[in-house]
């Protein structure tokens, strides 16, 4: 069995269920870990336009600089002018939104590297642990013991004998099928390692419900990557197209950056907060927060959400971003299902003339969630949101492109789980190049993608109309 949080990989044990029968049974399953508990998400649009008020009122005080910014660069350095220069009221207009409604400092002076599934993510992540000379702070939901989880220890082990820090958080119940042994390993050899609220009902349904979804690897607090990589197997093979298992596609496609600048320490910070939080101490002594550097000119802002803070600050950024939307929001998910607020949003832009297009998977390690998720379609395509389903990948990418000057990449898919129950990581990027890179990136992914249109929508099944139907009635758990 392959455990994804609380998704249950259709190509295990369910398989060989009819998919109502996968759906139902699912549900039955979700719904006793999790107590069958309510989720609710805040009203966005009044928390956007009472944020923007206060905003408005404090910009008139001269209390904030026209770009709702104060730069982490020396001021030689003028990053929010030159990206301004470039791109003009679109970026200045969503600069301010973002400052408004955020309560994370949007920095300057970043270099940022889009990094497109396992093995260049990997690749990028092996070389710097191997010239750490002072820490390793890794977070991750997924930490497998197959032949990428062990290369993983083995560089951490190797670097710990150097006599680097090292620190592992990993989730109690995404990691729930690698042994014990292999983490007492890590320990073992002077790894420091703590498990994300173990499995263990007798601490209540909240410990059970609450997941570490973050990914995050930092390394001398000089060098971050985050998105939405695991450390497993599952990723080792990259992209081939046309490559497929018994049971479909064997290859994921997925999504990270490599990060450097003042963006490393506000990420530092949510490790080490979060360390805290699940252990109760504080982290062996090391230089986690060196002086800053400033090698690039990217605006970066780091967003960790937690069901601790009552709300997801992704949710609230996502969705404001979205509504301020003027050319056109590309959207990348695994999993899809979007609560009121964010279909509203959706669909106002399409109504008001914005190109908004979603790639979702048409192969899912949980088919239960894709299904729920064609619930969705025909009220979207009825507006002109366009479709479309990447066929040839197990597609676990969360990435958004706004208007080609605001861009996201993280953990935090579009369904309930992540907007109302997980800690997730998400970092924003507010450059028209970087932008440019990821719309290429949509691009590729969308040449290898179905469109699905309201025609051949209209003429699906009765059959597949009640399978998604049975799947929608257990969205909020998916």
């Amino acid at each position: 069995m392959t455990w994804h949080g609380r998704r249950f990989r259709a190509g295990g044990w369910l398989w060989p269920l009819h998919a109502a029968g996968q759906t139902l049974l699912a549900g039955a399953l979700v719904c006793l870990l999790l107590g069958g508990c309510a989720q609710t998400l805040p009203d966005t649009r009044e928390m956007v336009h009472a944020a923007l008020a206060r905003y408005r009122a404090a910009e008139q005080r001269r209390e904030l600089s026209e770009y709702g910014y104060a730069p982490a660069v020396p001021q030689t350095v003028p990053v929010a002018s030159q990206a301004a220069d470039q791109v003009g009221a679109r970026l200045k207009r969503h600069l301010k939104v973002e400052a408004a409604i955020s309560g994370a400092p949007l920095l300057g002076g970043n270099r940022v590297t889009l990094l497109q599934n396992g093995p260049a993510a990997y690749q990028a992540m092996f070389a710097a642990m191997e010239n750490a000379s002072d820490s390793i702070n890794l977070d991750t939901f997924i930490f497998t013991d197959d032949e990428v989880g062990r290369r993983f220890a083995a560089q951490l082990i190797a670097a710990r004998r150097r006599g680097v820090r090292c620190n592992v958080i990993y989730d109690g119940f995404g990691s729930l099928a690698t042994s014990r042994q292999f983490f007492d390993g890590l320990r073992g050899a002077g790894v420091s390692v703590a498990e994300f609220n173990p499995i263990d009902p007798f601490h209540g349904l909240k410990r059970i419900e609450q997941r570490d979804h973050r990914k995050l690897l930092i390394i001398d607090g000089r060098v971050a990557f985050t998105g939405g990589i695991n450390i497993s197997g599952a990723y080792a093979k990259g992209i081939s197209r046309g490559q497929r298992g018994a049971g479909g596609p064997d290859v994921w496609r997925d999504t990270d950056v490599e990060i450097e600048g003042p963006a490393v320490n506000q990420l530092q910070r949510l490790f080490v907060a979060h360390w805290v939080k699940q252990t109760g101490h504080l982290l062996p002594v090391a230089d986690y927060f060196p002086d800053e550097h400033w090698p690039g000119d990217m605006m970066v802002r780091v967003i960790g959400s937690s069901q601790d803070a009552g709300f997801s600050q992704m949710y609230v950024t996502l969705v404001s971003a979205i509504w301020h939307a003027e050319q056109h929001v590309y959207l990348t998910t695994a999993y899809f299902a979007p609560d009121a607020q964010l279909l509203r949003a959706l669909e106002s832009a399409a109504r008001r003339g914005v190109d908004v297009e979603l790639i979702l998977p048409r192969h899912s390690d949980y088919m239960v969630a894709r299904y729920a998720a064609q619930t969705y379609y025909a009220q979207l395509l009825a507006v002109g949101v366009k479709i479309y389903e990447r066929k040839d990948v197990i597609l676990h990418a969360k990435t958004a492109i706004i208007d080609g000057v605001w861009s996201s990449v993280g953990s935090c898919n579009l369904d309930w789980l992540s907007f109302a129950s997980d800690d997730e990581i998400n970092v924003t990027i507010l450059d028209a190049g970087f932008a440019r890179q990821m719309e290429q990136a949509f691009a590729a992914d969308r040449e290898r993608s179905r469109a699905i249109t309201p025609q051949s929508w209209e003429h699906r099944s009765c059959r597949v109309r009640l399978r998604d139907w049975l799947a929608s009635t257990i969205e909020r758990w998916l």
